[in-house]
């Protein structure tokens, strides 16, 4: 459903999954900082919407999810995994619960697999799914504008919310592209579901364990690799933050190697903007055992890398970051 700001003047559509909605409306700098001062807003309405209704809605979604739901406060946000029953992400869900209805907002174009799945899994379970994207938008903007019950805090104290297509954009406030949400989420170090996630990421490599875990409920989907890799720690693979050269005129692809210079190829670039302060950003996922000081190319861009995940991640594991040794004299 392609967003009627498209139509704005100065609009340009950003890349897929994101060509619904705009990139920017001509100023993409100026947009990154009206939406941290709180005076824009981002429309991310190509994002999915699904309704869980009934009254084992959240026992149900407890047994399948990775959070714990059961007893849920009514407008308490909370994030989730499916996981597949190796333990790699299948679906990213951010959801609240209004007292009568779950709702929960996904990656665009994900709605329709998502609710296909849980409606193969109600049996005779008192619960309804549906696919609300038609009816519901996704909107990023200040905390004190619109409802603020179907919200949830996102990125430099923004709020992102679940609302009614009918009621239009917020009044008052500029727009701005999905690239000024996107370079302060990249700063945030928070990963996107499908950008910086493949089909073998599981949740330690990307720090999702912190946020859409809970590591002491009850069996789910998947919950055997959770647990082993939270015992033991050490995934294959560590979420990294880099610090692209400024000097390159371009910015890396997502899927673009990550090298060591001299050629290795040690992970993928995921996800990659320009801050208006930091300047050009990225995420990618590389192989744990890269040191953590190691200097990297990012589609042949120079990069310096900060840790995110450590590479050894887990609770019963000592965590003790591996750098490179300094020269002896």
């Amino acid at each position: 459903m392609e967003s009627p700001l498209l139509q704005s003047p100065g609009a340009v559509p950003a890349d897929a999954p994101d060509q619904e909605i705009a990139a920017h409306y001509g100023e993409p700098s100026q947009e990154q900082r009206a939406l941290e001062a709180g005076t824009a807003f981002v429309d991310r309405s190509n994002r999915g919407v699904v309704r869980v209704s009934g009254p084992d809605r959240l026992s149900w979604l407890h047994s399948l999810l990775s959070q714990s739901l059961v007893g849920l406060p009514p407008f308490a946000p909370t994030e989730a995994l499916l996981l597949s029953p190796n333990g790699h992400l299948e679906h990213h869900l951010h959801l609240i619960d209004d007292g009568e209805v779950t709702w929960a907002h996904v990656e665009p174009g994900t709605a329709p697999a998502l609710v296909e799945f849980l409606d193969r899994m109600r049996f005779m379970l008192r619960v309804e799914v549906a696919d609300a994207t038609g009816e519901y938008a996704v909107i990023t903007g200040p905390a004190g504008d619109g409802d603020g019950r179907l919200a949830w805090p996102d990125v430099s104290g923004t709020v992102t919310r679940v609302a009614r297509r009918s009621d239009g954009f917020p009044e008052g406030l500029r727009p701005a592209g999905l690239w000024a949400y996107e370079a302060l989420r990249i700063a945030a170090h928070r990963p996107r579901f499908g950008l910086d996630t493949d089909h073998r990421t599981i949740p330690h490599e990307v720090g999702l364990v912190d946020t859409a875990v809970h590591l002491n409920k009850g069996c789910y989907r998947g919950q055997e690799t959770v647990a082993r890799v939270h015992n033991l720690g050490r995934p294959p693979r560590r979420l990294v933050f880099l610090h692209l050269d400024g000097s390159v005129d371009r910015l890396p692809a997502s899927g673009d190697p990550v090298e060591i210079p001299g050629g290795r190829t040690v992970g993928a670039v995921g996800s990659a903007a320009r801050h208006h302060e930091l300047g050009p950003i990225a995420l990618a996922l590389v192989k744990r055992n890269v040191p953590v000081d190691a200097e990297l190319l990012a589609g042949g861009i120079a990069a310096a890398q900060e840790v995110v995940v450590s590479p050894e991640t887990g609770a019963n594991a000592q965590i003790d970051l591996r750098r490179r040794s300094a020269p002896r004299a």
